[in-house]
């Protein structure tokens, strides 16, 4: 694996085909993690949004994950999804990924993918900080050490970061997979492709070069 050989994936933790993707990233992760450094970008969906879910948004929003859950059988808890009151803001979750990374960088993706089922299958609170807290603890963050970091000015300096890191790539849609290496960056896909769709085109690009490199 070399420095140059990197998958970027841009996602939302509260994204639903992100999470429809998660399947896919796992296997891609499972497949190639020894020959790609896989690194995650927040992507920023709807961050600082302030103005609850109004009806016919939600609807809206739940349209889509029944079409998200007829693609890629991935769980949806529909009932109770979105009550009122509830604002849709991507930032604290997407934060809160940041935040577990930096106690240890192998946890980005787990954890990333615990907000996601969180939300997605079991109808959690993913905007709420004590319900990231909680999420964290399997990572071996208690919550205080979580929500001192959480609400630390680094964490949200480092969220921004992500999302301006997003929009600088050009990123406009989420799941987002770009391939880079020593010869640049090549689109791997903007949307949900499943793992049989992808695997061709990755091994293609591997064998483009097979040049040596340090482990990152």
């Amino acid at each position: 694996m070399t420095q140059q050989r990197v998958l970027w994936y841009f996602a939302d933790p509260m994204c639903s085909w992100c999470w429809g993707f998660a399947p896919v990233m796992s296997a891609i992760k499972e497949k190639y993690s020894d020959r790609i450094r896989i690194a995650l970008v927040l992507g920023g969906l709807r961050p600082g949004t302030n103005e609850p879910v109004k009806p016919q948004f939600r609807d809206e929003i739940l349209h889509h994950w029944r079409d998200v859950q007829r693609m890629t059988g991935q769980t949806f808890m529909f009932e109770g999804a979105m009550p009122d009151g509830f604002v849709y803001d991507t930032e604290p979750p997407s934060r809160a990924v940041i935040t577990v990374s930096e106690f240890d960088p192998e946890t980005t993706f787990p954890y990333f993918k615990s907000a996601q089922a969180a939300f997605y299958a079991r109808g959690q609170d993913i905007t709420q900080a004590h319900t990231l807290a909680m999420l964290a603890e399997p990572y071996g963050v208690k919550p205080p050490q979580f929500l001192e970091r959480f609400h630390s000015e680094e964490a949200r300096t480092g969220t921004r970061k992500h999302f301006e890191i997003t929009r600088q790539s050009g990123v406009r849609g989420f799941p987002t997979a770009v391939l880079q290496n020593e010869s640049g960056h090549r689109l791997l896909t903007n949307g949900y492709q499943p793992f049989e769709d992808l695997r061709p085109q990755i091994e293609a690009w591997l064998a483009q070069t097979d040049a040596p490199g340090t482990p990152t």
